[in-house]
């Protein structure tokens, strides 16, 4: 097959734990023909829809650890699969991507995962549709309800909607201390719409990442636990990654979920929980194959490269 990555630049990579860099290794390894473009590199005119693509060759070495062609102005529809690999921020310029996409999709391209449904997922809204899993949450821009919610619940946890890696993430608690200002600066005094939850004590024992696959879960969580009194999990807030087990209530809510976002288009997904309840649904680029891999030795990126395999041989 030919497999198109469209990811964030290669020289970017962290090599010993990005798990786009995993998928590739994996597709390449099988003799799928790989190759990477930018969002930036794609066109559409004349109705068709094309980007500037290098064929990319791996080298074995964890540094220098490709070679790439020239890039070729191409049709996307040519591809046998393309892998939307690129990070947020969920911006209007991912939107516009997306749009790309799905018009590229009408011309023949197989995208994974569905570009209309990464729009419709928002990575902390999309947990609404699914609230028996979650803890008491609130999403809005309105200061008032804000102050209810964390009057009525005490200890809370107060975020942006287009944050990643723990960006922006507040604490407050019974006290009410700084909420005022929190507020302002999250909602921009209310022009932005922003989720509030209560606080989950079992954060301590890490914000757990389910990779859910094809609608079924990798049967091991990367729970990444905070350090030095943080209360983000997050491995780019310093959280510290420990894969295990899922356990019961995660299988509930990954044999739940699972089915219903891979109907929507949902190839790869990773669902976030802390202690119990359901925190995030990540679309996007969900990352942690590596980690989950190098400590338990399931093959997290093998499984993914046969789900993108059976996905494409049945679109046939």
């Amino acid at each position: 097959m030919k497999i198109a990555f469209l990811a964030d630049p290669l020289s970017t990579f962290k090599t010993y734990k990005d798990s786009t860099y995993a998928m590739m290794v994996e597709a390449a390894k099988r003799g799928h023909t790989v190759y990477a473009f930018q969002q930036k590199h794609m066109a559409v005119e004349q109705g068709v829809v094309t980007a500037r693509v290098q064929q990319i060759s791996m080298t074995g070495d964890s540094t220098d650890w490709y070679r790439a062609a020239e890039p070729v102005e191409t049709n996307l529809g040519e591809f046998d699969a393309i892998l939307q690999r690129k990070d947020p921020p969920f911006d209007m310029e991912y939107v516009y991507g997306t749009y790309l996409l799905e018009l590229a999709e009408k011309q023949g391209a197989r995208v994974f995962n569905k570009p209309s449904a990464i729009r419709d997922h928002n990575e902390k809204v999309a947990i609404t549709q699914f609230s028996q899993f979650t803890s008491p949450t609130l999403v809005t821009s309105d200061e008032a309800r804000i102050r209810a919610f964390q009057k009525q619940h005490g200890d809370v946890i107060l975020k942006p909607l287009d944050g990643m890696g723990g960006a922006g993430i507040f604490r407050v608690t019974a006290d009410g201390m700084n909420l005022g200002s929190i507020i302002e600066t999250l909602t921009g005094n209310g022009r932005h719409t922003i989720m509030a939850q209560r606080y989950i004590p079992d954060i301590v024992k890490g914000d757990k990442r389910i990779l859910v696959i094809g609608g079924k879960p990798v049967p091991y969580s990367l729970a990444r636990i905070p350090q030095n009194g943080e209360v983000r999990g997050n491995l780019a807030a310093g959280g510290i990654g420990v894969a295990q087990p899922l356990t019961e209530r995660d299988f509930e809510i990954a044999n739940s979920l699972g089915p219903i976002l891979a109907a929507r288009g949902l190839l790869l997904v990773g669902l976030d929980v802390i202690g119990d309840y359901l925190t995030e649904v990540n679309v996007t680029s969900p990352t942690c194959f590596q980690e989950i891999t190098q400590q338990t030795g399931f093959p997290v990126a093998a499984t993914f490269i046969d789900a993108v395999e059976a996905a494409v041989q049945s679109s046939r």
